[in-house]
């Protein structure tokens, strides 16, 4: 199996509620898909979001990275080449992390469908099925509240509460929600970088003497600052887990070392698809750290590649994140894995097992 070209696409689906963080507000998923062709009619699928505020890609620099510097060098390869390929992949040039991400991703796919299996099979095997959370946008207290008495009432079991705008707020926020749904859903905490460290050991000193029990605290503070990382995390009960202080392998070591958080957040967009990620697993469980698997703003076709990564790697990925296609009005992907609420169940078809994909506008080259 030979790759012989490619295309690509813009997928826009709408959300079901506007998604806001501490940092962006968006009401529609869009993003670049990518589907590698063969000289024997498959076809692999890859997808990237545009996240300019996260990993600074934006549609512009994904397609740029893919024309220009990626699949150049790919064209002719033989799929069975994996890790050569891989190595193309990700020193074709610095960063563009979601880029590389969404090749690996179609790349992975058509490996596993050379050897006629779901790719969580090739990847170690396991059982294909896990549950994900939810996300509560941050937003007024009483549309947070319905919105997770809601998100409980359709069979979810975590609910992940954006908050990191004002702390004082953010306080009366996890306090109320958890007066309404403590006795149904664990609650995950994600701050994305709104908070300073003292800030953040004061709220969860003060949630948590409040006697509520949170599952985890996800990226309080600025990537960069690791020292504020460890200073929390010394300094709370609540696990503290690490997201975009964590990008690539190399990062993960040294936050382990420093002993700077408790859980390390794995994204494919982040560590530039499904190679790094695996390194990233591997290196946790060395250190018996254990890892969630997470999303951007994504559809069901790189959701799903997450899926069967989580799958074959159990002992180390023990929670999940993967709600982006929960969030969409309606899943524009025929095939792939099954979104059922809370539950995701993968295919039994090889590779990804995507046949098709709607509300694809292709672009041309």
């Amino acid at each position: 199996m030979k790759i012989t070209g490619y295309k690509l696409g813009m997928l826009r689906v709408p959300l079901v509620t506007a998604f806001k963080t501490a940092l962006r507000t968006v009401d529609h998923i869009e993003d670049i898909v990518i589907i590698i062709e063969t000289d024997t009619g498959h076809k692999g699928y890859g997808e990237a979001p545009a996240t300019a505020v996260i990993t600074g890609d934006t549609h512009g620099s994904i397609l740029d990275a893919i024309r220009t510097f990626i699949m150049p060098r790919l064209i002719g390869m033989e799929i069975t080449s994996l890790n050569e390929i891989t190595q193309i992949i990700q020193g074709a040039l610095v960063n563009n992390f979601s880029a590389k991400a969404a090749v690996e991703i179609a790349v992975y796919d058509l490996f596993a469908q050379f050897y006629g299996a779901p790719l969580y099979k090739i990847l170690g095997g396991g059982q294909p099925r896990l549950s994900t959370d939810l996300t509560i946008s941050v937003d007024y207290i009483d549309k947070m509240v319905a919105d997770s008495i809601r998100a409980c009432d359709a069979g979810y079991e975590t609910l992940k509460i954006k908050v990191g705008k004002d702390i004082g707020v953010d306080i009366k926020r996890v306090k109320a929600i958890y007066a309404a749904v403590k006795d149904r859903a664990l609650l995950r905490l994600d701050a994305n970088q709104g908070w300073s460290p003292r800030q953040t050991v004061a709220a969860l000193h003060e949630l948590e003497e409040a006697g509520i029990e949170l599952e985890l605290i996800e990226q309080p503070v600025k990537g960069e600052d690791l020292k504020g990382m460890k200073y929390i995390t010394e300094r709370v009960r609540t696990p503290v887990m690490a997201d975009e202080s964590t990008f690539g392998p190399r990062e993960v070591i040294e936050l382990i070392q420093m002993q700077a958080a408790d859980i390390i957040n794995i994204k494919l967009m982040k560590t530039g698809g499904i190679s790094n990620a695996i390194k990233i697993a591997d290196i946790a469980s060395i250190y018996g750290v254990e890892c969630m698997i997470g999303c951007m703003l994504e559809s069901s076709i790189s959701v799903t590649a997450a899926a069967h990564l989580a799958v074959a790697k159990p002992n180390v990925i023990t929670k999940a994140d993967l709600d982006g296609p929960s969030l969409c009005q309606f899943n524009p992907v025929e095939g792939g894995a099954t979104f059922d609420s809370s539950e995701i169940t993968l295919s039994e078809e090889s590779g990804l097992g995507i046949k098709s994909i709607e509300n694809l506008t292709m672009l041309d080259d």
